[in-house]
């Protein structure tokens, strides 16, 4: 399975910007995918995912805000980020997960830069 992410670039506060993602590879039905983010000096953390086919969380931080959805025919998620602040700025990262219990696999793409500055 491979993951590329696209979309990131320099933004001013305030101002949006489209992430996507898109799988390919030996992709189950079960999958479940979404966006995390790792700001220099700081552990990855959870932006959204999808924890079932349709409902997705979001990191407090990010609510109201951005906005997770998926094509599962095309295999792909996206997250449109609206009213982008200075500490969004990170490089973001998409997740796939598929399988059943301890077999369970893991997959990420290989980051996209969002930064957030005047």
């Amino acid at each position: 399975v491979q993951l590329q992410a696209s979309g990131g670039g320099l933004v001013q506060p305030g101002g949006s910007l489209r992430l996507s993602c898109a799988a390919s590879g030996r992709i189950f039905s079960n999958n479940l995918m979404g966006w995390y983010r790792q700001a220099p000096g700081k552990q990855r953390e959870l932006v959204a995912r999808f924890i079932s086919g349709s409902t997705a969380v979001y990191t407090d931080s990010v609510k109201g805000r951005f906005t997770v959805s998926r094509d599962n025919a095309k295999n792909t998620v996206t997250l449109q980020m609206n009213d982008l602040k200075p500490e969004d700025t990170a490089v973001y990262y998409c997740k796939l997960d598929q399988g059943w219990g301890s077999l369970t696999s893991t997959y990420w793409g290989q980051g996209t830069q969002v930064t957030v500055s005047s």
